[in-house]
């Protein structure tokens, strides 16, 4: 059976299977991504604006997240977590859950996204021009105002370049959950070659769909950013 053979949609074709893996990866992906900007920009504001406990208990889930390594901390998220819930259920009377492992990976790679988005938006607003904030409060501009005309605009642009990176780990990331046996496109991958030995044509053909996702998500990233910085000079440097 000849390559093209094995990665065709219909039986005895492997095709299906990854683009099922793949839209796993991509659900997850977006997921994560989406809930590591809410914990980001919480988790941002809160290191700008909270209080000393505020700013200690958010400077240990930064430090931590990004210190352990992602595989560790899939594996403690993953089964560790999902343990304690059902020995909470257990002790209340319930019966133990299985969760879904498309909402447990999009939870444990949420949480990791949210560490390192909290530190690429606490960078993008400490970098918005003071002058720009002082004239709106002279203005009397009301604060929720202010964020939506003012800083999110002005910090948009210079968030995008750290959260274009983010979302590129997003997707890699999705590859680690094959650890835990979720049907992601690297599982499916491992799949496929496995069953029919065909090794280098699966792994390749997974190889190259990452990249047309990196093209594309670059792609996209760039024309968000060019549309955030409009209006802003150019620099005749670069």
């Amino acid at each position: 059976m000849g390559p093209l053979d094995l990665l065709a949609l219909s039986p005895p074709g492997w095709g299906a299977t990854l683009l099922a893996g793949l839209w796993n990866s991509l659900l997850i992906a977006v997921g994560a991504f989406s809930m590591g900007l809410v914990l980001g920009g919480l988790g941002a504001w809160g290191k700008i604006h909270g209080g000393p406990i505020t700013r200690d208990l958010l400077a240990m889930y930064t430090t931590v997240v990004r210190a352990v390594p992602e595989l560790i901390l899939i594996l403690i998220l993953y089964f560790g977590v999902t343990d304690l819930v059902n020995q909470i259920l257990i002790a209340f009377g319930h019966e133990r859950i299985q969760i879904s492992g498309v909402l447990a990976g999009i939870a444990v790679l949420g949480v990791v996204q949210g560490a390192y988005a909290t530190e690429v938006l606490r960078g993008a607003l400490l970098a918005v021009p003071q002058g720009q904030v002082e004239a709106a409060k002279a203005m009397g501009m009301p604060p929720l105002l202010m964020a939506r005309r003012v800083i999110f605009p002005a910090m948009l642009g210079l968030a995008m370049p750290g959260l274009a990176n983010l979302w590129l780990i997003a997707t890699k990331d999705t590859a680690l959950l094959a650890v835990v046996g979720f049907g992601e496109l690297t599982f499916a991958t491992r799949q496929a070659a496995s069953s029919t030995k065909a090794f280098f044509t699966f792994f390749l053909a997974a190889g190259v769909i990452y990249l047309i996702i990196t093209l594309l998500s670059g792609w996209i990233f760039a024309r968000i950013e060019a549309w955030a910085r409009r209006g802003e000079p150019r620099n005749s440097g670069g």
